[in-house]
């Protein structure tokens, strides 16, 4: 009997260890993990956008890429550039034109990054930016002007996006991102709601002092 209690004290014994050691583990893999002090990423995603003031929102393939330097394993300082491409849908028009322009968007913004969530394996960020955009809507009209098929007219207008983050780790400094979004622009002295999402992958490096 005695044999026998003092084998099972010891198999609980292992077991607190056990537990404490993979604590620890995931303690310094969460460290690691966000204490890097830069981050880069890139990819794709989609977006509706409003292409003019009658017009309806037309579905438009993206792509983005950021860096942020981070200011401690929450707070950091984004940088971003984005851009989206899609056919504006002018329906019927006075020259009887049939087709569907081509039109782009980019966006060149900035601001705060807060994550809110912080885990092993996936972190939750939000964040806003502010900026400039540069639209591109008279491209592919045929030799008339935007303003003839309805389309924003001006290249450039101000520019802004809130959106979250949302992070699945491969390791300490490689993570997937999916990032659903809004993005509000000014184009022709008018103001566009467009949503989306983005995807793709980050890497970190550095180390936070």
């Amino acid at each position: 009997m005695a044999a026998s209690s003092a084998g099972a004290q010891s198999v609980r014994r292992t077991r607190r260890e056990s537990t404490v050691n993979r604590k620890a583990r995931i303690a310094r893999t969460i460290a690691n993990t966000y204490g890097h002090r830069y981050e880069v990423g890139g990819g794709g995603g989609f977006v509706r956008f409003e292409p003019g003031k009658y017009l309806q929102q037309n579905n438009e393939i993206a792509f983005w890429a950021s860096t942020l330097y981070a200011l401690n394993p929450r707070l950091g300082i984004a940088g971003e550039v984005r851009g989206a491409y899609g056919n504006a849908k002018i329906g019927n028009n006075i020259y009887n034109l049939p087709f569907k322009p081509q039109i782009s968007e980019y966006s060149f913004l900035a601001g705060p990054s807060y994550r809110f969530v912080k885990q092993e394996k996936w972190s939750v960020s939000g964040f806003g930016e502010g900026g400039v955009g540069l639209g591109k809507f008279a491209g592919d009209t045929k030799g008339l002007t935007a303003a003839d098929l309805g389309l924003w007219t001006g290249d450039y207008a101000g520019a802004f996006s809130v959106g979250a983050h949302i992070d699945y780790n491969l390791d300490p400094s490689l993570a997937l991102r999916f990032t659903p979004n809004y993005l509000g622009t000014f184009y022709g002295g008018s103001f566009q709601h467009s949503k989306g999402f983005d995807m793709g992958i980050v890497y970190r490096f550095g180390k936070i002092k």
